[in-house]
């Protein structure tokens, strides 16, 4: 099976083409993209997190919007309200930014709870409710947020139920110093001469017939096995277990198989492998598990645990 010329695998080289240094951020969030999940990119600001995704968002059908969240957003700033028409005598729905394909939520833990709880809906159930009625969200629908880790203050953490619902979450840091040249030279020449030409959206049932081919990627046995014993190391008796708080819950062995199925798809087999599992799992299930105090004490993190069970779990 190679799909190498589909238009989603195109696609990758597309948007990297256009950043330095993220080609992993774009190959997951094209693998979101197959396997119908949401992104969480938590990383410093100015290394391109809005950039890339509004590169991605050129190439997508439908819509996109942009939300930049502040601590004073409310519920209605996102799903949309009901606005009285005086020329009719009635009041009319006007949708929201989450009435859009892609949605770019820019420093989501800035949002207040209510906003969170919003989004949750949302991206659970690719729906919203507004006035007591529930409105259904475009079809395919992408949440893609950001946040800083840095900064504490006037921000509120997702909760664990919030976390859960992202299919992937991706932590980046500063370029290295080649990078950082590369990044000179890029922002030099496109300000001499700005990029013109408009990207070719695809269309949905291009999207939709990708989705169909990847969720068909075989996975045998022994990868499913190794998927299960990654997860059950972070429950009672597993190898982290003394360090973990919450474990990992079965959406979290069903992300990690529909990101290894869309990764191996966009690498044009019909077939999941270990390495993709290992590529996978700290993106997949990390954000997903919560240390314990003792754990944070020692400086280990979810992403640390995960190494660790990676390091003692073997594929076979």
């Amino acid at each position: 099976m190679n799909h190498m010329a589909h238009p989603i695998a195109r696609l990758g080289t597309e948007v990297a083409a256009g950043l330095v240094g993220h080609e992993v951020m774009v190959e997951r969030l094209l693998v979101a993209l197959l396997a119908g999940g949401h992104v969480l990119i938590e990383g410093p600001p100015g290394i391109a997190k809005t950039r890339a995704v509004k590169r991605l968002a050129a190439y997508l059908p439908g819509s996109h919007a942009r939300i930049q969240c502040t601590p004073d957003l409310m519920p209605s700033d996102l799903t949309g309200t009901q606005v009285y028409r005086p020329e009719t005598g009635s009041f009319d729905f006007v949708p929201g930014p989450l009435f859009h394909s892609l949605v770019l939520v820019d420093e989501i833990n800035r949002a207040p709870p209510k906003v969170q709880s919003a989004l949750l809906e949302a991206m659970a159930e690719s729906q919203v409710t507004s006035s007591g009625v529930t409105r259904r969200l475009p079809d395919p629908f992408m949440v893609v947020a950001t946040q800083n880790p840095i900064e504490h203050e006037g921000t509120f953490p997702l909760p664990e139920a919030q976390m859960d619902r992202f299919l992937l979450h991706i932590s980046l840091g500063l370029p290295l110093a080649d990078q950082e040249r590369a990044i000179l030279d890029l922002v030099a020449a496109e300000r001499i001469a700005p990029p013109t030409a408009e990207a070719e959206p695809m269309s949905v049932d291009t999207i939709h017939r990708a989705r169909l081919e990847a969720a068909g990627v075989h996975l045998s046995p022994a990868l499913k096995d190794f998927i299960v014993r990654l997860v059950m190391a972070s429950r009672p008796g597993g190898a982290v277990a003394e360090w973990v708080e919450h474990a990992i819950s079965p959406r979290g062995t069903l992300a990690l198989a529909a990101a290894v199925q869309a990764r191996a798809w966009l690498q044009g087999r019909d077939y999941g492998l270990p390495e993709d599992v290992v590529a996978l799992a700290p993106d997949a299930l990390a954000h997903r598990l919560i240390p314990t105090w003792a754990a944070n004490a020692e400086g280990r993190t979810g992403r640390s645990l995960v190494a660790d069970i990676l390091r003692t779990v073997e594929p076979w």
